[in-house]
C-alpha cells in the first residue's frame, strides 16, 4: 500500500522492482493500480482457465440400434458397447427401427428393448421407458450412481 501518488512516481517506483504499473479500477477517484508482474498474472490465470475446462466432463449421448429380429450373437456384441459405454459414464439411447413387415409384431420390439434392459440392469438406471415414435422404439439408460 503506497498510498495516493502521482503516476510518474508510481511507474518509477515499478520500474525499481522490475515490475508492472496495472490499473485496477479506472472508474475509481482517483484511480487504483497495482505493482505486479504482469506476465506472470497472464500465465497463472491462462493455467487456470486450463485447468478449470480440464475438470468439466461432458458426457454425450450414445446410441446403439437394434431391429426386431436381432441374432444372439449380435445382441451380446451391442449390449456390451452399452455396458462399456456406461462405464465411462455416457448416457445410452437405445434405439429399435421396424422394417416393413416387423411393424405388425411390435411387441417383438419391445421384448428387444426390455432384454437390453434387464442386461445393463446392474450399470445402469432407465431415464426414459421404451416409447414408440414413428417406426422405432426408443429408451434411454443413465449412469446408475454409486449413493445407492
Amino acid at each position: 500500500m503506497a498510498g495516493v501518488m502521482a503516476t510518474r512516481d508510481a511507474r518509477v517506483l515499478a520500474q525499481d522492482q522490475g515490475m508492472d504499473l496495472v490499473e485496477i479500477s479506472p472508474n475509481a477517484d482517483p484511480p487504483v493500480c497495482r505493482i505486479m508482474d504482469f506476465g506472470k498474472y497472464r500465465y497463472d490465470e491462462s493455467r487456470k482457465r486450463r485447468q478449470a475446462k480440464k475438470s468439466t466432463q461432458t458426457h454425450a449421448v450414445k446410441e446403439i440400434k437394434f431391429h426386431a429380429n436381432v441374432g444372439e450373437h449380435d445382441f451380446q456384441t451391442k449390449v456390451n458397447h452399452i455396458r462399456k459405454f456406461l462405464s465411462k459414464g455416457h448416457k445410452v439411447k437405445v434405439s429399435l427401427m421396424f422394417r416393413g413387415r416387423e411393424n405388425a409384431h411390435r411387441e417383438l420390439g419391445f421384448e428387444v428393448i426390455q432384454r437390453v434392459i434387464q442386461e445393463c440392469d446392474d450399470l445402469s438406471v432407465v431415464d426414459m421407458t421404451p416409447k414408440l415414435v414413428g417406426r422405432s422404439v426408443v429408451a434411454m439408460l443413465g449412469v446408475k450412481s454409486g449413493k445407492t
